[in-house]
């Protein structure tokens, strides 16, 4: 039989559960159980490779100080390592217990937290053992408190070794339905190589700066696409352009999805075409580039787009209604 002990607790001193796992682990040995312990303060850096160790365990004890307020940062980034990489079937089989000592108030509520978590990922909890010891002291100056640590070790090599059933809870449905894991289903092995990069800051750092390259060299490759795209309307434009006597508006066609504009700017005979606002718009359009590219190719109108809602348009419908004749695609 194999436990592993997961220690969430700064390693004080004078911590009480540290005084409680060693009582707990000494009586777990005398039984011939293989314990390993685990200070995760110790190996903070390397807390997302510690689902791996689950594998070869049968039970487990998740263990924390409260000193203040809650199960602690270590034993949290414990957890959501489990929860992010840990193999689901593996975890199934697990039989853990709590062991929360405070020296402040919220030792209930922290094993609670940590039966609630371990239910959540699946696993198996067994009940725990918590407490209000403001100094190592006392227990070790209680033998009545020594013979209740020894009895909940005992209980839980009994509970690991008659793999004893326990009731449904419904922490177990919600992690059916509604705690659903997102992301990539990944086979345990490749969960363990991703665990393995995520505690390597130096590959992590190196993964973000080739991001962030890919992303400037991508936004520069979309820039310089929109910019010939915006171009090559212009020229489209000015080709087509047949001036309307007395006509003096400026249009504008936004195209969803881009963020330059064509500006058409007629006073008479003249005609500017820009890819900015750099005159106030009398007429502004609103559309999709499949539906220009329609109107463009002579297979769509301008007025055809807006009474078919394929287009926005918000303005003078009176020089709306002219586009059509200044631009006979």
């Amino acid at each position: 039989m194999k436990v592993n002990i997961y220690y969430g607790g700064r390693g004080l001193v004078d911590d009480p559960t540290v005084y409680v796992l060693d009582k707990m682990q000494q009586v777990l040995e005398e039984l011939n159980v293989s314990v390993e312990r685990f200070n995760l303060y110790e190996i903070k850096n390397a807390i997302t490779t510690l689902p791996q160790t689950l594998k070869v365990a049968d039970g487990i004890i998740l263990a924390t100080t409260v000193e203040w307020y809650g199960i602690g940062g270590y034993m949290q980034s414990f957890l959501d390592a489990i929860w992010l990489y840990g193999d689901r079937d593996t975890v199934n089989k697990i039989y853990m217990c709590p062991v929360v000592m405070s020296t402040t108030y919220g030792e209930r509520e922290g094993k609670l937290n940590l039966s609630t978590a371990w239910e959540i990922l699946g696993g198996r909890p067994c009940s725990g053992i918590c407490g209000y010891i403001k100094e190592t002291s006392i227990l070790e100056n209680n033998k009545e408190y020594q013979s209740l640590i020894e009895k909940k070790a005992e209980n839980f090599y009994r509970t690991i070794h008659q793999k004893v059933k326990s009731l449904p809870a419904s922490n177990g449905e919600v992690n059916k339905t509604v705690a659903i894991r997102r992301g990539m289903e990944l086979t345990p092995q490749e969960s363990e190589q991703l665990s393995q990069y995520a505690s390597d800051e130096v590959y992590v750092q190196k993964q973000k700066e080739d991001i962030q390259e890919l992303a400037s060299m991508f936004k520069g490759m979309m820039s310089t696409s929109q910019e010939k795209e915006t171009s090559g309307y212009q020229k489209l434009f000015e080709s087509k352009f047949r001036p309307q006597p007395g006509c003096k508006t400026v249009y504008c066609i936004k195209l969803d999805g881009k963020s330059e504009v064509l500006q058409l700017q007629i006073d008479q005979n003249t005609l500017i075409c820009s890819k900015e606002e750099t005159k106030k718009t009398d007429i502004e359009m609103s559309m999709t580039e499949e539906v220009l590219k329609e109107i463009v190719n002579g297979r769509e109108t301008f007025q055809k787009a807006f009474m078919t809602g394929d287009m926005k348009m918000k303005g003078d419908f009176t020089q709306f209604r002219l586009l059509d004749e200044l631009f006979p695609f």
